[in-house]
């Protein structure tokens, strides 16, 4: 066994945050009567990822993120609308999407009686803790550790020192972070000292300065790598 310490990002390699998005964002749309166009879907998700990059970067805090995504949205069409409550009423949709990205289940099954198994994650704790309770993934985690609750985000080395000082025997040659976003969790790996694993199902193209130690399509390929 090569790693004995894993760190699953959830978000689009557990769970399928696009799913959970999309189905968010049309509960909202009917909420407040407008239409929720396949432009305008598209619009709401390149300002949301924009967003979330600079929040990784430390431009803007996850406080301000939340307060003003929907301000921001929406002004873009020329509407002003109460941003704090529509990310209320967004959040506890987006809540509601638990969907367990293809052989998430069977990878943690799988991997549940030789490995440790932590949770990091940017997203919003509470939201986080949901989700994968309601999805079954929670009892194959030791520990779920959110940014809120670090008070860094990945993929500043600080977070994952904060994960190392709280994970008994932690040891960097035998962790390895397992992730689809190469800004925050490869990255982070990468700069903390540790291995990782890109979740490439789509084949993107790199086109980062991130260089992740192994790339998979298809999440039971880890269990070659572990």
């Amino acid at each position: 066994m090569k790693y004995s310490t894993l760190l699953f990002d959830v978000d689009d390699t557990l769970l399928n945050f696009q799913a959970a998005e999309h189905a968010a964002m049309k509960k909202l749309f009917e909420s407040i009567g407008q239409p929720l166009t396949p432009a305008v879907y598209q619009d709401y998700h390149q300002l949301n990822e924009s967003l979330w990059q600079r929040y990784e970067l430390g431009e803007i805090s996850r406080q301000e993120l939340l307060d003003t995504r929907f301000t921001l949205f929406f002004s873009k069409y020329g509407q002003a609308v109460d941003g704090q409550a529509y990310e209320k009423r967004y959040r506890d949709y987006l809540a509601e999407g638990h969907s367990p990205m293809p052989q998430a289940k069977q990878l943690l099954a799988d991997l549940n009686a030789n490995h440790d198994i932590f949770v990091v994650t940017n997203g919003i704790a509470k939201t986080q803790h949901r989700r994968l309770n309601e999805s079954g993934l929670a009892p194959y985690f030791t520990n779920v550790f959110a940014s809120e609750t670090v008070g860094v985000q990945k993929p500043d080395p600080k977070f994952f020192d904060y994960v190392a000082q709280r994970i008994n025997g932690f040891s960097k040659p035998k962790s390895l972070v397992i992730g689809d976003s190469l800004t925050s969790d490869i990255k982070g790996a990468t700069a903390y000292g540790l291995d990782s694993v890109w979740f490439n199902p789509t084949h993107k193209i790199n086109k980062t300065p991130a260089k992740p130690t192994y790339e998979i399509d298809q999440l039971l390929r880890l269990e070659a790598i572990v």
